[in-house]
């Protein structure tokens, strides 16, 4: 498998191979070879189907049914390769040359590399390409950034202040308290404060304990398994009660959640009935829904566990056997490689359920959760000792 984005005669290809066919996308337009104008290229796959964009202007393409997974298991390179002997011959249209140019901002399922020296694993023959203290982000929030003798300093927007325009002017006399993030309101001139794990209050001061967890929405925790590294991943489990009255929403996500390789198991509902999704390796289960409706937002307690028995999957609601399949007879990968990671209610403030499930969940779990117990440990894990922000107290009334 591969994907590859060239620069061909002017124009930007983009080439694929999701193990059966090799799918080429090429621009419209060709980029300006003056090398003094940027370029914003976004390219890339959702299943089978390649989208390119060039400044704006988009095209995508379907390959042909069959593999919608990309399984490289290799480094990525940016710009060239260490021996082109790496370069698969369909990957490019002529013999692979390295890039000559500028590049900036890379962004790669929504995380950012850090084009640093001692960021990346490895490189050669790289240098500067701004060439000034300023460099291209030095001033966040569209601040305008100056080279001074000292270095440099950012001219703000009216809104913005701080010496690289970090911070909001409506959070810079905030009264949050401990591990608070203040969230900026421009429109009511002021800010709200959204507490960490542990805390509430209008300014997160006041400490708090729960064995209910509950969760208003923008809400997650984290939570790190102490015992991963003992796990039979090939066995897993996960157990715990909710309810809400609501017809969206991720209850649970066992997975880093970083990258469409990482491992998961999710527990979630869409349309108001219970959804369970499994990836063991090279592709994502069809997802498991339970048939009834109505069972899942009725504001009552439910009691939902998932087993996991290598590729056969169990899924009990209410003590009730409702889902149960096999989802990968050739047992081509038959662990649960979650990195020790439990996320429950959503993910950290800023990434959307939807973009990091890809469309599996549509948003962040509103309800409550209790007694949450992995495996077959004898003990339910402590939501409090994880890390979390905007959970409150659900222990009494609503």
């Amino acid at each position: 498998d591969f994907l590859c984005i060239s620069l061909v005669n002017g124009f930007i290809q983009l080439r694929y191979n999701l193990g059966d066919k090799t799918v080429i996308l090429q621009t419209f337009q060709k980029v300006h070879a003056n090398g003094n104008t940027w370029h914003s290229l976004k390219a890339g796959r959702a299943g089978n189907e390649g989208y390119l964009d060039l400044d704006g202007i988009n095209i995508t393409q379907k390959a042909s049914p069959g593999m919608n997974v990309l399984d490289t298991h290799t480094d990525f390179f940016v710009g060239g390769v260490s021996s082109l002997n790496l370069v698969n011959s369909m990957a490019v249209e002529n013999e692979p040359t390295s890039f000559t140019g500028c590049v900036r901002e890379i962004v790669i399922n929504n995380r950012e590399l850090k084009l640093t020296v001692t960021d990346p694993k490895g490189g050669a023959n790289i240098g500067d390409c701004d060439g000034t203290v300023c460099g291209y982000t030095v001033c966040k929030n569209n601040g305008t950034c100056q080279v001074e003798n000292s270095g440099f300093s950012c001219s703000c927007p009216q809104e913005w202040i701080g010496s690289t325009c970090e911070q909001s002017v409506h959070c810079s006399q905030n009264r949050c308290g401990s591990q608070a993030l203040c969230i900026p309101q421009p429109t009511s001139f002021s800010y709200i404060c959204v507490c960490a794990l542990g805390w509430s209050g209008k300014y997160c001061d006041s400490k708090i304990e729960f064995f209910i967890a509950k969760f208003v929405g923008n809400s997650y925790i984290k939570y790190t398994d102490p015992y991963y590294g003992k796990r039979d991943l090939q066995h897993s489990r996960i157990s715990l009660n909710f309810t809400t009255n609501q017809t969206e929403g991720l209850i649970a996500w066992m997975g880093k959640g970083e990258d469409e390789d990482n491992d998961f198991l999710a527990i979630g509902l869409a349309n108001g009935t219970l959804k369970v999704v499994i990836n063991l390796g090279e592709r994502i289960s069809v997802p498991l829904i339970h048939s009834k409706y109505s069972t899942c937002c009725d504001e009552r307690w439910h009691f939902v566990t998932v087993v996991q028995n290598q590729t056969c999957i169990k899924v009990y609601l209410d003590e009730e056997l409702v889902l149960f399949e096999d989802i990968d007879p050739q047992r081509k990968y038959t662990a649960l490689n979650y990195g020790g990671i439990c996320y429950f209610g959503g993910f950290e403030i800023g990434r959307k359920v939807n973009i990091v499930t890809t469309g599996l969940f549509q948003k962040e779990f509103i309800g409550k959760i209790k007694d949450v117990v992995l495996f077959q440990d004898s003990k339910k894990i402590q939501l409090m000792k994880a890390e979390g922000y905007n959970v409150y107290n659900g222990n009494y009334g609503n």
